[in-house]
């Protein structure tokens, strides 16, 4: 049976939060508005930049959400790989996987063109399948329209694993039919995680290709 693997990425494949909060800082800077902890910062992402900026706005000024949407977004496309890195360990599994022929593929609430961008810099030798990240057309996580694009370019049987790092990652897997393995070292406690009731728990890289790789249904 062919196996498919969907990461996401902030918080899974790569440790993107210091870049993300760097960028709403200064846009809440410019807006003469109260910045935030990087601990702060992930209880924000998951959802998408423009959930992230709404929750960065004090309640009082959730209107200025586009005006610091704008902001981020042209500071991030100068600054997303700033201080951005791949978790380690993570790149090892991506390539194990790959030669014993799993099929890779990253579904994430980024915008799509900041994934792309990230991911062809910081993994260029590692294939993936298709990236998609946030586009208008796309329904956001825990939607599951995003993995039901992904797998359109597959023909069943296949035995298809979310990999992520959020709850927003296990209702997605849950919604879309397929197992899910949350990671503990990215932006979510793993008591969190545990409440949602992945199908898996890992708490290194390596963890996720001995799960993929001896599983045999």
């Amino acid at each position: 049976m062919q196996k498919i693997a969907i990461f996401d990425l902030d918080g899974t494949l790569a440790d993107t939060i210091q870049d993300l909060a760097d960028a709403v800082n200064f846009g809440l800077n410019q807006l003469e508005l109260p910045l935030h902890s990087l601990d702060e910062y992930k209880t924000f992402v998951g959802n998408g930049i423009r959930k992230l900026c709404f929750r960065s706005l004090p309640d009082n000024k959730k209107d200025y959400t586009d005006e610091l949407l704008k902001l981020f977004s042209d500071y991030y496309e100068q600054h997303c790989l700033d201080k951005t890195k791949v978790y380690d360990g993570i790149r090892e599994v991506l390539i194990k996987l790959s030669e014993n022929n799993v099929r890779l593929a990253v579904a994430t609430n980024k915008a799509h063109e900041f994934a792309v961008k990230i991911l062809h810099s910081i993994l260029p030798d590692i294939k993936f399948d298709k990236i998609l990240g946030n586009k208008p057309q796309l329904e956001k996580k825990p939607n599951p329209q995003v993995i039901r694009e992904i797998l359109s370019d597959y023909s069943e049987p296949y035995e298809v694993y979310m990999i992520g790092d959020s709850s927003v990652d296990i209702q997605t897997a849950k919604n879309a039919g397929i197992k899910c393995i949350s990671c503990t070292w990215g932006f979510n406690s793993e008591s969190e995680l545990c409440s949602k009731n992945p199908d898996h728990i890992v708490s290194s890289p390596a963890e996720i290709a001995n799960i993929i790789l001896c599983s045999n249904v």
